[in-house]
């Protein structure tokens, strides 16, 4: 180990400033012997140029200490452009025809109004454009800490002669291990363009709100062996789809509550310095192949703290809500389909076993978008339905303190209970919450009479005070 690292350091002169001596041994890293051991070891030549070019404006950079993105879109781009396919005007006319209908369908199904918003129909690289922002919030956090964590893993792990190196360029290897993550996270966004049907079919809001859009190319693959005509494949997507951005845009606080429940997530996240450290002890930088395998296979995130995993629920409780509920309003307004149970099925077994990029995004962020309890919050949302009518269980989503909790979702008749108590002008059945909050209510106010006695001279909790 100590002569694979003496052997670095000879790539390295006494005349170069440390900036200049790293930028030379990445120069040689990314020059014809690194690329050709890449290829050699089958990596896909595309990609490993793109990676490497990359890599080289991270290294060429200068002053920004932030990650830089463009190599995320980039192997995104490339990705989903490879099999990607146009829009025919067939397509859109056949498309924008289903949407009209369901939307006229879903009038019957809630009382939530229609957005007004044109459908947006995208091919996989639109796609791409359109959500990786949001793609870049979520990973922002992972990405810091891995660029973070190298470089601190590399400073403890090089060997003296190779310190000052290090040290002054913790810049740009920053930039390099962002760089790398940036690169990976192309890789999980372009393989979703190629699964994702519509605009909410991942569960998060990736799109602005009250968009609804669809990509017909992957909902062409779809209707692939299942046997349901495409007609009403298409209106039951359309119906999903619209319920989802009339919820979005009726709920106004609901986008920013979703994000800010997976920012409170991937704020806890860290990297497993274990795990670097030992990756650093042996890091080849000719071949940063294995870095690149530990980021994609997850290797480098720890089991999730306490406070992620109630986070993680709280958020699976409320995608799950949302899912839920999208489900029931999409299956109402599509009664008259005659596949309805069996495309509903479908989808709902499609979601609960997700594809290749979504464990890869949950590899790479920890995040499974999975919601676990979606089949029990969507009897629930029948149930309340069924008991209180669509206006009643529609206000549900007018304030974030009316939405039902998962106690809710395991036993709806608390809630339920609620709803007729208010719709008769009734008070509302009390529950364990209510007399928490009276006792808590209560405490209060006897903290404050004593504070008072004391104040004025009379008696409080330690016996009378002199006037």
């Amino acid at each position: 180990m100590q002569a694979e690292h003496r052997g670095k350091a000879a790539l390295v002169s006494d005349d170069n400033t440390p900036d200049d001596d790293f930028q030379e041994m990445l120069r040689r890293m990314l020059g014809g012997e690194g690329a050709e051991q890449l290829q050699n070891m089958g990596v896909d030549p595309a990609q490993m140029q793109q990676m490497m070019f990359a890599l080289q404006q991270a290294m060429n950079s200068s002053g920004d200490e932030g990650i830089s993105w463009d190599a995320a879109k980039t192997g995104a781009l490339h990705i989903a452009n490879q099999a990607g396919t146009s829009i025919s005007s067939r397509d859109r006319a056949d498309l924008d025809q289903a949407f009209q209908l369901a939307d006229l369908w879903l009038g019957e199904a809630t009382t939530l109004a229609a957005t007004g918003e044109p459908l947006q129909v995208l091919t996989r690289g639109n796609w791409v454009e359109q959500t990786l922002p949001v793609w870049q919030e979520l990973a922002e956090p992972v990405a810091t800490s891995v660029a973070d964590a190298l470089t601190s893993a590399l400073d403890q792990q090089a060997p003296d002669e190779m310190q000052g190196m290090i040290h002054g360029a913790s810049r740009m290897l920053r930039q390099v291990g962002g760089t790398l993550f940036a690169n990976q996270l192309g890789q999980v966004v372009g393989k979703l363009s190629k699964e994702v049907v519509s605009g909410g079919d991942v569960g998060l809001p990736l799109l602005p709100t009250g968009t609804a859009a669809i990509v017909p190319q992957n909902f062409a693959d779809l209707g692939d062996g299942l046997g349901i005509p495409d007609d009403q494949l298409a209106l039951y997507f359309a119906a999903r789809e619209l319920a989802h951005a009339r919820l979005f845009k009726h709920a106004k606080w609901l986008r920013l509550h979703v994000m800010s429940q997976v920012t409170d997530y991937a704020r806890g996240i860290h990297v497993d310095t274990r795990v670097l450290e030992d990756l650093a002890e042996r890091f080849d930088p000719s071949n940063p192949s294995e870095l690149q395998d530990a980021l994609q296979s997850g290797a480098l995130l720890p089991q999730q703290s306490e406070a992620q995993q109630n986070a993680l629920a709280r958020l699976e409780n409320m995608l799950a809500l949302i899912e839920g509920w999208v489900d029931v309003i999409a299956a109402d307004a599509t009664s008259r389909v005659p596949s309805l149970d069996k495309i509903a099925e479908a989808t709902r077994r499609r979601r609960a076993v997700g594809g290749p990029a979504q464990d890869a995004l949950g590899a790479l962020v920890g995040l499974q978008l999975k919601p676990r309890r979606l089949r029990e919050a969507a009897a629930m949302w029948r149930t309340v339905g069924d008991a209180v009518g669509q206006d009643a269980r529609d206000a549900l989503w007018d304030y974030p303190d009316l939405v039902p909790s998962a106690s809710d979702i395991d036993d709806p008749s608390a809630l339920i209970a609620r709803l007729e108590a208010a719709a008769r002008g009734d008070e509302a059945p009390r529950d364990e919450m209510d007399d928490a909050l009276a006792q808590l209510l209560a405490d209060a106010e006897d903290g404050d009479d004593e504070g008072e006695d004391s104040a004025d001279g009379t008696e409080g909790p330690e016996g009378p005070r002199p006037a």
